[in-house]
């Protein structure tokens, strides 16, 4: 019987910021938003090395808009941001990959352990690169 109407179904409403009721929806949804916030660094460093290509008034005026209180403000929550992304990243590491060495599984602790270190390393790389020049 096509014409006979279907009961509507009851639908329990759901409040916006559902979310924030416990502290994992909370962070995966800043998590979520975080690839926002890589996507403005990658625009920003693309805007730099435009600006750095078309010569060094163009730099020079990329460093000054660089410099207004906003773009800093903006630039430090992305910062935030990126770093929140990274960390919770790492700690789900070893769900998102088996590593096996010599037939047994890596240790999950071991997993996370090495991604700081290897980001350690990096990061002292990339200083010791920047502060010696």
């Amino acid at each position: 019987m096509s014409g006979t109407p279907r009961p509507a179904l009851y639908r329990k409403p759901v409040p916006t910021f559902w979310w924030l009721g416990r502290r994992a929806y909370l962070v995966f949804v800043l998590r979520e938003l975080s690839s926002v916030f890589i996507a403005w660094f990658v625009v920003f460093l693309l805007l730099m090395v435009g600006a750095i290509a078309d010569g060094r008034a163009e730099y020079e005026r990329f460093q000054d808009w660089s410099a207004d209180w906003w773009m800093i403000l903006l630039n430090t929550i992305a910062l935030l941001f990126v770093l929140l992304h990274t960390l919770t990243w790492f700690n789900l590491a070893p769900r998102a990959m088996v590593v096996r060495l010599r037939g047994r599984r890596v240790r999950p602790r071991s997993i996370v352990a090495l991604h700081y270190l290897l980001w350690a390393l990096l990061t002292a790389a990339t200083a010791w690169l920047i502060l010696k020049g």
